[in-house]
């Protein structure tokens, strides 16, 4: 009687078990209060392994590694740590991250950046033919085509949105550039990120704060992520990528 009792709830919990992690791979997502799209999980990272999945471009002196079950980055003059997966949209993006002050010489709150979408006119068919050239520097990326969010950015002072229109061009609306206390940084707050491009709708949500709403009327489709950052020091986990249809 032990025994099939205690097969019984072994496989409760396998069927408990199975049913949480389906909820975790297909979901309901809201855009824009009213718009219900399913979302279906197509990539996932928890950084518990390599980053062999990733393309560091880091300028020197900064290094970018997995320590704890976490990519954490340690960054001096400049990183892009590019997925090396691309993705066409609809897209949701999530992932934790954590900006550290712990006393530690990168320990500068400030600029926790992202790209996305991200395609180099010059090289439609391969992002990294040119990676060694950008090697980092912030302004060797202006030729791309891509959305960016930097958040908490110049010394957390300012949290802007920007859609690089791959010329050099990267235009600045004034409805984009946050300085208010509630858009920038808190050290050592765990926050989650939650990127939307759907039919022309660019939303950058953070702990469900929605720091960038944008309609595109020529939206990028697809292209590579990337998180970005300057003199700073913080981790990213669970990097989820999901697939959203109606």
């Amino acid at each position: 009687m032990k025994t099939l009792k205690s097969s019984l709830i072994k496989h409760c919990l396998i069927i408990v078990f199975l049913f949480i992690c389906g909820c975790d791979n297909a979901k309901e997502v809201t855009i824009n209060d009213k718009l219900k799209v399913h979302a279906e999980l197509i990539y996932l990272n928890e950084f518990d392994n390599d980053l062999e999945d990733w393309v560091i471009e880091q300028m020197a002196g900064g290094k970018a590694e997995i320590n704890d079950g976490k990519l954490e980055i340690t960054d001096v003059s400049g990183c892009t740590i590019w997925l090396k997966n691309q993705f066409e949209g609809p897209i949701m993006i999530e992932y934790d991250v954590l900006v550290i002050d712990q006393g530690g010489p990168q320990d500068r709150v400030s600029d926790l950046n992202c790209f996305w979408m991200a395609k180099d006119p010059k090289n439609m068919n391969n992002l990294f033919e040119r990676s060694d050239e950008r090697g980092g520097k912030f302004s060797n990326y202006d030729s791309l085509r891509l959305y960016y969010m930097g958040v908490g950015g110049h010394f957390n002072t300012k949290t802007r949105f920007r859609r690089y229109v791959g010329n050099g061009d990267r235009p600045l609306l004034p409805e984009h550039d946050l300085t208010s206390q509630e858009y920038l940084l808190t050290a050592n707050k765990p926050y989650r990120i939650k990127i939307i491009a759907h039919n022309g709708y660019i939303q950058y949500y953070r702990n469900e704060q929605l720091l960038a709403d944008f309609y595109d009327d020529e939206p990028y489709t697809s292209g590579h992520f990337g998180f970005r950052t300057v003199n700073n020091h913080m981790t990213v986990d669970n990097f989820k990528v999901y697939k959203l249809s109606n």
